[in-house]
């Protein structure tokens, strides 16, 4: 019996550590996914940068590998199965990591690799002379956050600093999704979102970019036009179709940072949720009814029309499990989940900062370094990989504190992302946070949202419908006890080794 055709979209994500693609039915019906991983570059201590040709490239290697022929498909999940008829993709989502740094120019011909988000920390000085210069005070009240190493703003000027023959030339600013969008319908576009995270170019009162600021931090730079991510950027090219095989003349939405088209993959968009993005880094976003600010957090424009969002992330969680994992030349993450399992709560009396890259919320130091504490001769794999995953639930349970005290009103906690997949991370930052946490039936991700606002360029799509919930993992009272005292115990980790690693930090660098 032969199958029938079905409409489709495509939906791919630029991540940290991979590009994912997925080509979802306009039911929502996840028929294949695919993965390129890819490493950034670290040219120097703080430094985080990726070619943007590798973003394109591997748009159109996950581009024909989640349409080709069923018998040459080789995604990575178990929805592959389900690929089979003839699809025809009429709508494509993209999104990726941000707040990133790619200038090109006049040609839209890239001038450097680009420099990544927060986890890039190179600009220290110019964030200070940028605050000097407009004030701390006004930077947070017409931003919405404090300058950070997570703002592109001091990024563009330190290019400018440093490789003032490369800024010379510069006349555009892209960041992974509006690169994929020039690359797929010649326009030159960017969204609400990636913009308010362009702290102090964009002025997220009047909800546009803020022209004094920008000609004096971004001279010479033509900023892009301003869409909201589920809006049409264009329609795909005859050029472009001929590179990735869809068909020319499709629409491409305008895209968004990955954190937000996550969230927008659970239905974590009403007021009062927070969602618990589990990956390379943890993000959680908090929808809030007004524009609220905090020194420690960051007050965005959300992805949706009309939404505000008080928003927060680590600069690593994921990556800590992936260094454990190469550490331990012989194990995976799911050998390692079980020991980890198999050490209980407190992990054998070990306690981790999780600030191998950093910090970003709430503690803002990019001169933080990681820290375990307790180590003995008898600690195993299993108590060093639990104590890693504790480290996500200890830094989320004080980004959660930190939002309440802004003003946030957290109802609801829905978490996304690779790290879910297993049932150890989510019940170990239940149990720490004291906070249930809502999974849905799909957390593949990014690009699962990217799909359902391309799916809304062409009819009516839900991802209540799409979506639904599928279990809400509970905290564990029997735990409160360990966890609180390890907690405070954790608290008091960072300011008491603080002086010690940034002396190291400052040796790393020399």
């Amino acid at each position: 019996m032969l199958a029938m055709p079905r409409n489709a979209v495509i939906g791919v994500d630029i991540g940290t550590s991979s590009s994912k693609g997925v080509l979802v039915g306009l039911d929502g019906t996840l028929i294949r996914s695919a993965t390129r991983e890819h490493t950034p570059a670290r040219p120097g201590p703080g430094h985080f940068e990726m070619d943007a040709a590798v973003w394109w490239r591997e748009f159109v290697e996950l581009a024909r590998e989640l349409t080709a022929a069923d018998d040459t498909a080789s995604g990575d999940t178990a929805a592959n199965d389900a690929a089979s008829g003839d699809t025809t993709v009429v709508a494509v989502g993209v999104s990726g990591m941000g707040p990133c740094v790619l200038l090109a120019d006049e040609h839209d011909t890239p001038l450097r690799p680009a420099v990544l988000y927060g986890v890039d920390t190179r600009s220290v000085h110019q964030i200070q002379r940028i605050e000097a210069r407009l004030g701390a005070e006004e930077i947070s009240r017409r931003c919405g956050s404090a300058l950070t190493t997570q703002a592109a703003g001091p990024k563009i000027a330190w290019i400018a600093e440093h490789e003032p023959e490369v800024y010379a030339r510069a006349r555009r600013l892209y960041m992974p999704s509006s690169w994929l969008v020039r690359k797929l319908t010649g326009n030159y576009v960017l969204d609400h979102h990636s913009a308010g995270q362009c702290t102090p170019l964009y002025d997220t009162l009047a909800g546009e970019w803020y022209a004094p600021w920008a000609a004096e931090i971004a001279p010479g730079i033509e900023l892009p036009p301003l869409r909201w991510p589920g809006e049409a950027a264009g329609a795909l090219t005859a050029e472009a179709a001929g590179a990735t095989g869809l068909p020319a003349g499709i629409p491409v939405t305008t895209g968004t940072i990955d954190a937000w088209a996550e969230a927008l993959s659970v239905g974590a968009q009403h007021i009062g949720d927070l969602m618990l993005m589990y990956g390379t880094t943890m993000f959680l976003i908090h929808t809030v009814p007004k524009p609220l600010t905090s020194p420690s957090l960051w007050g965005t424009v959300g992805a949706l029309p009309g939404t505000r969002n008080l928003a927060g992330g680590m600069a690593t969680s994921g990556a800590v499990a992936n260094w454990l994992r190469d550490l331990f030349a012989d194990g995976d993450h799911a050998q390692l989940t079980a020991l980890a399992a198999e050490s209980g709560p407190g992990a054998n009396g070990l306690l981790m900062l999780p600030y191998f890259s950093g910090e970003r919320t709430p503690i803002m130091d990019p001169d933080a370094r990681g820290v375990i504490a307790g180590l003995t001769l008898s600690h195993t794999r299993g108590d060093l990989y639990r104590a890693a995953l504790e480290a996500t639930g200890f830094g989320v349970r004080q980004n959660i504190e930190v939002i309440e005290a802004a003003g946030g009103d957290i109802r609801r906690v829905v978490a996304v992302g690779g790290g879910t997949q297993g049932s150890l991370w989510t019940q170990i930052v239940s149990d720490i946070t004291g906070r249930p946490q809502e999974l849905r039936t799909i957390t593949i991700g990014a690009g699962y949202g990217d799909a359902l606002l391309a799916a809304q360029l062409v009819g009516d799509a839900s991802i209540e419908d799409w979506n639904p919930v599928r279990e809400t993992v509970t905290p564990r009272a029997e735990h409160t006890g360990r966890y609180d005292e390890l907690y405070a115990l954790y608290r008091r980790l960072y300011p008491d080794t603080a002086a010690t690693v940034h002396a190291l930090a400052a040796l790393q660098e020399r």
